[in-house]
């Protein structure tokens, strides 16, 4: 069978009004959804291919696409006492039909002197068209964190925002924003302007069963990362303060398409050491070569730079900007499969922060064969995005007492077969009187077969968690969640519903608490092995 091709009509990317015909259903629309659900309520528009001469086997899959819009926003939110923080935002809104979109957000301290301070949660958000060339958006976002003693009581955060929106071109705007942060159980009511950049895409996955034939699109399919690295990173503080310590994360990376150049994104928290809380989260760029490719065509050089925001876990941050720069050496060790090191450094941009790191990491390639040099066919490979509200029955706090929270979070499972899966996954808390505390977990699933409404999995993770007075004990954790899950539409398009109950340990001091969770999950199909 020839390769499918994309057409070049794609559908438009989150245009100000949705053709009633093409609109999905706003069925899925219940307001508890969208304080757990950043990604689920989706509808998608198939992505028209071009005729085969040929019938298509059995078995095969289609691609379908939905609309997305980002933005990245600033503003100057107001503390009691007259302090100002500088906040970054950013959002990612899937199109969910009658020009609403739906979405995770994040945001974090960028001037001031709360570095670390971070909220994530969800955005609701409604585009309405007005003149041409402009547009207005009304959403709202909820979301749980905190950070740096900042007044947040329990850590949960509530947005509105009005944005008027021009156009500077087919995919690009740019916004002045009005928006009100409050946290209800904290201190902190603040009303302010600010400026955002906002853009519209696709997300393109493909529709049909685990194993199908995927087309070969010639381009990343989901968010366009090309490959997903589990890092482990030690850093040693420079000067007087010479802590060290150790953080896990990921990191995601798409190719631009010069030979060698990359970009990504990526976040790391603390796992070992004595500064539990510290969070990082950044937007790399690298480039590499082969220096020896006729001998070991497979090791690749190179460097790597970042910048994004980080702090907490009682480092010196200042504001929270920092940047990176590092020495990079690769190895692809098996096919899809990369072993990589860095050796570099971290310093904050207004801060005392100063440090050298060593860095590990371990990748996979998302979709073998995406840049047309695939060495076999190319299979659907389901991947689960899952919005969840956890339930910690008895954290330890720092004063000696056991108290339950509650977290919001956002996993994305990837299978490696009908039953295996890996996932990552990121927590904050958004009740419970400890606004700083966040999760950040990796492991694997067992789930049984999805040919039937009911389901039960189990997972194993590791991972670092922090902040909020909570006791950690330098940071890493683990936890074990046995879950169960029920599907409302036989083919899975009206997602999964899943109560799952488990336990979460610090590792290193034994402290255990019992969790309680109710999760939502959408699986879309994408390219693999």
């Amino acid at each position: 069978m020839r390769p499918l091709h994309v057409s070049e009509r794609m559908p438009p990317a989150c245009s100000n009004r949705t053709p009633s015909s093409t609109r999905p259903t706003l069925k899925y629309l219940h307001l508890l959804l969208t304080l757990v659900i950043p990604t689920g309520l989706l509808g998608s528009r198939a992505v028209h291919a071009q005729a085969q001469t040929e019938p298509q086997p059995v078995g095969s899959a289609t691609a379908e696409s939905l609309p997305t819009s980002g933005m990245l926003s600033y503003e100057r939110i107001r503390l009691p006492q007259g302090e100002r923080v500088g906040l970054i935002g950013g959002s990612l809104l899937f199109d969910i039909g009658g020009d609403w979109g739906l979405g995770p957000a994040v945001y974090g301290a960028a001037r001031g002197q709360r570095g670390g301070f971070f909220v994530g949660g969800v955005e609701l958000q409604r585009r309405w068209g007005l003149a041409r060339g402009l547009s207005l958006a009304t959403g709202l976002y909820v979301g749980g964190g905190g950070g740096n003693g900042a007044p947040v009581g329990g850590g949960l955060m509530l947005r509105p925002a009005l944005t008027l929106l021009k156009d500077l071109g087919p995919s690009l705007q740019l916004g002045l924003s009005w928006s009100s942060v409050r946290f209800p159980s904290g201190q902190i009511g603040s009303n302010q302007l600010g400026l955002g950049l906002a853009w519209r895409n696709e997300f393109i996955h493909f529709k049909g069963a685990s194993g199908d034939l995927a087309p070969q699109l010639n381009t990343a399919t989901g968010l366009g990362f090309d490959r997903m690295e589990a890092t482990v990173s030690r850093y040693r503080l420079s000067g007087a303060d010479d802590r060290r310590l150790g953080l896990v994360g990921a990191r995601a990376e798409r190719r631009t398409g010069v030979d060698g150049v990359t970009w990504g994104l990526e976040a790391a928290a603390a796992a070992q050491g004595s500064s539990a809380g510290y969070m990082e989260i950044l937007g790399t760029t690298a480039y590499s070569i082969a220096p020896l490719p006729s001998i070991v065509p497979s090791w690749r050089v190179g460097l790597r730079a970042g910048a994004g925001l980080g702090g907490g876990g009682g480092l010196p941050a200042g504001g929270g900007l920092i940047g990176k720069a590092a020495g990079t050496t690769e190895w692809r060790i098996a096919p899809g499969w990369t072993l990589g090191g860095e050796y570099g450094g971290l310093r904050s941009v207004n801060g005392g922060l100063r440090a050298r790191e060593v860095r590990v990491w371990l990748g996979i390639d998302l979709e073998p064969g995406v840049d047309g040099r695939a060495d076999s066919p190319r299979r659907l490979v389901r991947t689960e995005w899952v919005g969840a509200v956890q339930h910690h029955a008895r954290i330890e706090r720092r004063n000696g007492t056991r108290e339950s929270l509650d977290t919001i979070g956002l996993k994305l499972n990837r299978y490696g077969g009908d039953n295996f899966y890996f996932t990552g996954q990121a927590h904050s808390e958004f009740a419970g009187g400890a606004g700083a505390y966040s999760v950040g977990l990796v492991g694997v699933g067992l789930a049984t077969g999805s040919a039937v409404p009911w389901r039960v999995g189990a997972e194993a993770l590791v991972g670092a968690a922090g902040g909020g007075g909570a006791v950690t004990a330098g940071g890493a954790i683990g936890q074990g969640l046995l879950w169960a899950g029920w599907r409302p539409a036989p083919d899975g398009t009206d997602g999964e519903w899943r109560a799952g109950v488990g336990a979460t340990k610090v590792l290193r001091r034994g402290a255990t608490s019992p969790v309680f969770e109710l999760s939502w999950s959408r699986a879309f199909g994408m390219a693999g092995r």
